[in-house]
Order: structure tokens, then sequence, then C-alpha cells
């Protein structure tokens, strides 16, 4: 009897992955696209807030995290490379917790206060980008779609 709960248990979580990992990728490559459009649209406030951190070259830093979350985010909403560039957007995000945020990087580690770390904007772009990297893109997306037809050699 508890052997066929189990067995159910896990056949309703192995059936959820793929549609749960497309939420995830459909939700934060949508955010991450909007992220990197506003940063396009006021590039110069951007660069100009990159200076006041001490980011060298601050447009073209500006410039690069606008383009990877922008193309980086696009891909992911549509599930087409998605681990791949699941790692330049979870860099941009370690970036941001370094420069931006550092104040709650520091509060985790001087006080082992982790609320501050977790309330930051870039800790969920991190931990979606971690997962999609961890667990990949699902069954619902292009990088499944190209992975069966390379496989079958034909056209599903």
């Amino acid at each position: 009897m508890l052997k066929k709960l189990c067995e159910g248990v896990k056949c309703a979580g192995q059936f959820l992955q793929s549609p749960l990992l497309l939420v995830i990728r459909l939700y934060w490559g949508y955010q991450f696209v909007l992220s990197g459009y506003g940063k396009f649209q006021h590039l110069s406030d951007v660069a100009g807030f990159f200076q006041t951190l001490g980011i060298p070259m601050p447009y073209l830093n500006a410039l690069f995290a606008a383009s990877t979350e922008f193309a980086c985010g696009a891909l992911l909403f549509v599930g087409l490379f998605s681990r791949i560039v699941s790692i330049p957007l979870f860099c941009v995000m370690v970036v941001a917790y370094a420069t931006a945020h550092t104040a709650s990087l520091v509060t985790l580690f001087t006080t082992f206060d982790p609320d501050p770390f977790f309330h930051e904007g870039p800790f969920l772009f991190a931990y979606a980008s971690l997962l999609v990297f961890c667990f990949g893109p699902g069954k619902i997306s292009l990088d499944y779609l190209v992975s069966a037809v390379r496989k079958t050699k034909e056209m599903p």
C-alpha cells in the first residue's frame, strides 16, 4: 500500500516537472527581457548608476548587462539553449549582488541573517536561472524539440 502511494506521488511529480519548468522559463524569461529592455530604454541612467557603484566602463557594462538580460531572457523564454543562457544570466545577478546589493551580502556573512539577501531583487532571478541550469528546460521547449528531431532525424 505504501509502495503504491510512493509510486503515485513520484509519477505525479514527474508529470508536473515539465509544466513547472515551462512556467519558470516563461515567467522569468519574460522578466529578464523586460529588465534588459528597460535598461536599453534608459541606458545613460543605468550607466550613471553603474558609475556611482564604481563599475569600470559603466556605459559598456550597462550595454552588456542589458544585452545579456534581453537576449538570454528571450532564449530562456522560448527554451532554446536554456542551460547555456542560464549561466550568463546567473552571472549578471551575481554581479548585481556584488555591486549594487553588497549590504545584503555583508549581512549574510557577518550576522548570518539571510533575510536581506533573500529579499533583494536579484535573488529570484538568480534562483530561476539556477533551476533551469540544474533541471533543464523541460519537455515543453525548443531544446527538447531540437534534440528529439536530431535523434530521430525526421520532423515530428
